[in-house]
């Protein structure tokens, strides 16, 4: 599969703060890559320089088969971004925007116009149109935004934390919309917060910390990383917490806040029987028993180390 982004030992530097350290990524083509880090891991950065708002101090960049130094121009025509904050006028309406974008890029004032028709009526806005921005809900205001990124077809598009702040409803709808690009060829490179956002969307994951990759794999792979499946049971009663964490098999972990003990297991459906006979046996009320695997949050923390520090801008 050709690769429509590639960063071999990418460095940059913000006076004496590394935001890059020799950061290597591929992003193959008509995929959804996404990238997850601790705030000040190099995320945007990586995001800028891909888009040819930043120079790298050092490393190979290419996207779309073009260097982002050499054939600048050539990047710019076949990417798109969404950036974290909304660019769009909130005093036009929808079609008015779109078509100002497309007047930007040159399209001409009727291309123009019939660009913003197919992307109102791809993103389900086509009858609110007319209707100003201000006027929108948060989701459909994203998805304005998501549209206008889209003005000239661009192969590759980057989308740097496209829901931050949107109820989860909104986010859904974003969710759909780029499921729906990615089906029509399109590669997307993915920066987000929300853990479940890479889960739902990214065929694979890199983990950033301090400026380098320090993990890659699909979803499932990185979750196999910090441990196998595990079972979950719920005490009624938290003076019985104890005597259920004995019972379960392996290395406990307890949580007596949430009445929680957790174990690891091997054969999924013969830990969650016998410890149903178990805590029964022993007299112990469950409030719920659960099987789950290790979620994106749980290997986030674990290849982290949990750390929070501040984000590293140009």
């Amino acid at each position: 599969m050709t690769d429509a982004i590639v960063v071999e030992g990418a460095r940059k530097r913000y006076g004496e703060k590394r935001a890059l350290d020799g950061l290597d990524l591929r992003v193959a083509q008509g995929t959804v890559h996404g990238v997850l880090g601790p705030n000040g891991a190099g995320k945007t950065t990586t995001v800028r320089m891909l888009a040819t708002l930043l120079r790298a101090d050092e490393g190979k960049i290419e996207v779309a088969g073009h260097d982002v130094r050499t054939r600048a121009r050539e990047v710019r025509r076949r990417v798109g971004l969404l950036g974290q904050h909304a660019a769009v006028d909130e005093e036009l309406g929808g079609r008015q925007n779109l078509e100002m974008f497309g007047r930007l890029y040159h399209l001409g004032a009727k291309r123009a116009g019939a660009r913003a028709d197919e992307l109102l009526e791809r993103f389900g806005l086509a009858d609110t149109g007319r209707k100003p921005v201000k006027q929108y809900s948060g989701g459909m205001r994203r998805r304005l935004d998501l549209a206008a990124s889209l003005i000239t077809e661009p192969a590759v598009l980057f989308l740097d934390e496209p829901t931050t702040g949107l109820d989860p409803r909104g986010r859904a709808e974003v969710w759909a919309s780029v499921r729906s690009l990615v089906g029509g060829g399109t590669t997307v490179l993915l920066t987000t917060q929300y853990l479940e956002e890479a889960d739902q969307l990214a065929d694979r994951i890199s983990v950033v910390d301090r400026g380098r990759v320090i993990a890659e794999g699909t979803a499932d792979g990185l979750k196999s990383q910090v441990g196998g499946d595990r079972i979950d049971v719920v005490v009624r009663h938290a003076e019985q917490l104890r005597r259920a964490a004995a019972l379960l098999p392996g290395e406990t972990a307890v949580d007596e806040d949430r009445r929680l003990v957790s174990a690891p297991v091997t054969d999924r459906m013969a830990a969650l029987a016998g410890a149903v006979r178990a805590l029964e046996d022993a007299g112990i009320e469950a409030e719920d028993i659960a099987l789950r695997r290790p979620t994106l949050d749980e290997v986030f923390l674990t290849l982290t180390g949990g750390r929070e520090t501040a984000e590293v801008t140009a």
